[in-house]
């Protein structure tokens, strides 16, 4: 019997063999697209930040009134950061979203997965902060209703993955369905344990409103550019660092970089309390 392989089988083999390299060279292309999707939209948005900044507010001066309610566990300067992950990391990302924003849905889409992955191995602890410019931009109130949600959802230590429903849930920016308390108690429901009473109370009175035009003034007085700003240990990381285009690879290499010499955080975040 010949130990040379049948000519028919060959061929079948060879098409299968570069049948995969299509495969990865599609899904390489794919991954490609999200990020350069993220970075040109970024760009684009800087390119109207002075028409953003010149809205921003208008469209929720009257909507909230009264002391700022600041939720359970924020910290930071005037209480404004929602932080994820082990307080003792080595390093930190400072990130400035809306949930309105489509490049913000594009970079978490894009980048969620490496960030869970840094957050987790308590190499990485993330500040967020919260802004509506796109309220102020195009009218509605669906940044700061989110926002407010989130902000609920933060009482009972439940943003982070409430954050990551609201971007993979985003309408298209036009289409201001955040400003419906009933949507986001709906996706709500996608997180186990948050849609309570209590929940859907803190969303319905708009219980962090004046938290979260606290936050947003913050961010327009901050001198950022646009959302998302990212900043790794205060310096800018989007949509480049330095020469450097922003990919999995670099955000995983600069934390890298930053953290050498540097133990794992171990801490445990303190748990929010139960409203």
């Amino acid at each position: 019997m010949s130990d040379k392989i049948p000519e028919g089988n060959r061929s079948a083999r060879e098409r299968l063999a570069q049948q995969r390299e299509r495969d990865k060279g599609r899904e390489k292309r794919r991954r490609t697209l999200i990020v350069s999707s993220a970075v040109v939209g970024v760009l684009a948005l800087t390119a109207v930040i002075g028409l953003i900044a010149a809205n921003v507010g208008k469209d929720g001066d009257d909507t909230a009134s009264g002391p700022a309610i600041t939720p359970s566990g924020a910290t930071g300067e005037a209480s404004l950061t929602l932080p994820v992950g082990a307080p003792d990391a080595p390093s930190t990302l400072t990130i400035w979203e809306d949930f309105r924003c489509p490049v913000c849905a594009q970079f978490e889409n894009a980048f969620r997965d490496t960030i869970t992955e840094l957050v987790e191995a308590g190499r990485l602890k993330v500040d967020y902060h919260l802004a509506t410019i796109i309220d102020g931009n195009l009218g509605g109130k669906g940044s700061l209703r989110a926002a407010n949600a989130a902000a609920c959802a933060q009482d009972v230590g439940k943003f982070a993955p409430y954050h990551d429903v609201l971007f993979r849930n985003q309408p298209p920016e036009p289409d201001d369905a955040f400003a419906k308390n009933s949507r986001l108690i709906e996706l709500a429901g996608e997180v186990k344990g948050l849609d309570t009473p209590e929940f859907r109370s803190c969303v319905e009175e708009g219980t962090h409103d004046s938290w979260v035009q606290k936050s947003d003034t913050a961010f327009r007085e901050g001198g950022f550019q646009g959302t998302p700003t990212a900043l790794l240990n205060g310096e800018s990381i989007f949509p480049k660092k330095g020469d450097e285009q922003i990919s999995v690879e670099n955000l995983k290499k600069w934390v890298m970089e930053a953290n050498k010499g540097k133990k794992p955080g171990t801490a445990t975040p303190s748990a929010a309390p139960a409203s």
